[in-house]
């Protein structure tokens, strides 16, 4: 009998299931996406019950390819994607769609619960400021706003805590993703009902805390006959996905930074100690006994697809001549484009913007315009103005006392050469490219296996399973060009600031 995990990773815009073995290496994998909702101006959100129904779709279509059979699974591990603020009643029925990472609607109630409780008495409790990105103000935001669903609710789960409940019925909260509710003690990993009460948020609301890779239960029969894996396969809580990337990028010793190329971009910093600053994200590493200083931007990957999308009709169809694909012959393009993009300086502020300027109002700007510049300019500036965000962060997270030293990279960005490269050079550090091309779902199984004994330890999980492929290391001739355009970067947004957020909350 064969012995894999299976790791689903519930993203942004689509889930990502994969089969692997106990080295790391991915026996089946099978995607499916979903849609993303924006009703309103700020308002971003998904319907939880499309995530099951695609992860479903997936798991099927994996196993329908008869090289992996439901009964050859020993574990499954979930990653999600952060903030959720998932209503479901006392049955397990989902009473309205979540609002994501990507949502600003609920400003107004973090300005107010600033001044009420008082700001830094919330990031002393939590170590971190309150935003409205975070699950914190989404849940009063249901409470002011749809008064006859907020009687109805039992309580408020996360993305892969939703997903282990749909297959497990168990009700979980993993302290990875404690951090989004502001009623979480970071120093001592629990609840604190004093601050809930401030907060007006009902504790019953709060799930049990539980570790990432604890088992909380098995898929029962309703789940198996949904999604087509076996009954009695072990489930753990899993974690958020950014913590799962950082495990599956192998990071796990203090010092060590996973760097994200997904949809969105940003850094995570191991620790063994407690290190907060208001303009960054504090969490829980998916490992006990760690926590993670992040950098999370809206500007990723997400940048790259949304101008392939727009701007890519031509080097689609070229790709398709060529055998390679649109996103290829963009990196060709960027590539002929000389360093610093010939002046011209992109700020990503795509979805408004994260750490460090806590900007929901803040707008995506190409600066430097001519009649010199061509389509390999503005992608080529948008790959350096993400690798600028980065160097934001890890020049914050350097003045809080974290600085980094090498780079772990994740994510689809990170199979650009061209594109890692410029974030080396830019944030003048080496980066590591390990050989799984899907670190997060990685992550996820090793918390799996972990959890089901199939590995020891982490140690041995991260040895067994992740590998250098390649190392970038950072170009000095290019230092003065980037550190010049980065000045730049800097000074547009302290510049445009009061017209973006029109006398509104920005840093």
């Amino acid at each position: 009998m064969k012995k894999y995990l299976l790791g689903i990773d519930a993203g942004t815009s689509a889930c990502k299931v994969a089969v692997f073995d106990r080295n790391g290496k991915v026996v089946e994998a099978a995607n499916a996406d979903y849609p993303i909702y924006y009703p309103y101006p700020g308002w971003v959100e998904q319907n939880p019950e499309d995530w099951w129904m695609a992860i479903c779709k997936a798991t099927k279509e994996l196993f329908a390819r008869g090289n992996v059979s439901p009964s050859d699974i020993q574990g499954i591990g979930i990653d999600g994607q952060s903030w959720s603020a998932i209503p479901i009643d006392d049955k397990g029925n989902v009473l309205a769609n979540t609002p994501i990472w990507l949502d600003t609607r609920c400003q107004d109630i973090c300005t107010e619960l600033n001044a009420k409780i008082g700001a830094d008495d919330i990031f002393q409790l939590t170590g971190n400021s309150l935003q409205p990105t975070y699950t914190t103000a989404k849940i009063l935001w249901y409470e002011r706003n749809l008064p006859k669903l907020y009687p109805r609710i039992y309580k408020i789960l996360q993305a892969n805590s939703f997903i282990a409940y749909r297959l497990t019925g168990a009700i979980t909260h993993d302290m990875s993703q404690g951090y989004g509710v502001h009623c979480f003690n970071m120093r001592t990993g629990r609840w604190d009902e004093e601050m809930c009460r401030k907060l007006g948020i009902p504790f019953a609301f709060l799930p049990e805390l539980v570790p990432s890779h604890a088992v909380v239960g098995e898929v029962h029969e309703k789940a198996a006959k949904e999604s087509g894996l076996a009954p009695g396969i072990p489930v753990v809580a899993g974690a958020l996905d950014a913590a799962c990337g950082t495990l599956g990028a192998g990071v796990i010793d203090v010092g060590e930074t996973q760097e994200q190329g997904g949809q969105a971009g940003g850094m995570s910093i191991c620790m063994d100690e407690y290190i907060a600053d208001p303009r960054l994200i504090l969490g829980y590493h998916a490992i006990p006994g760690h926590w993670l200083l992040q950098g999370g931007t809206t500007g990723g990957g997400g940048v790259m697809r949304w101008l392939e999308k727009e701007f890519g009709a031509y080097e689609r169809e070229e790709g398709k001549k060529l055998g390679k694909s649109s996103l290829a012959r963009f990196n060709d393009l960027a590539g002929a484009v000389p360093v610093g993009s010939d002046g011209l300086t992109f700020l990503p502020y795509m979805a408004g913007e994260r750490s460090p300027i806590w900007n929901p109002h803040a707008k995506g700007v190409y600066y430097g315009l001519d009649f010199n510049k061509t389509k390999g300019h503005f992608i080529r500036a948008a790959m350096e103005g993400v690798a600028f965000a980065l160097k934001h962060n890890l020049d914050v997270a350097k003045e809080a006392g974290a600085e980094v030293k090498i780079l772990r990279a994740m994510g689809g960005a990170a199979n650009s050469l061209l594109w890692t490269q410029i974030k080396s050079d830019i944030c003048n550090v080496p980066i590591v490219v390990p050989s799984s091309d899907t670190a997060t779902t990685l992550g996820a199984v090793i918390l799996a296996g972990v959890g089901t004994g199939m590995y020891s330890s982490f140690k041995e999980a991260v040895a067994l399973t992740v590998i250098e492929k390649r190392r970038h290391t950072p170009n000095l001739e290019n230092q003065g060009t980037y550190a010049y355009n980065y000045k730049i970067y800097l000074e547009l947004y302290r510049n445009l600031k009061v017209m973006m957020t029109n006398g509104k909350e920005g840093r």
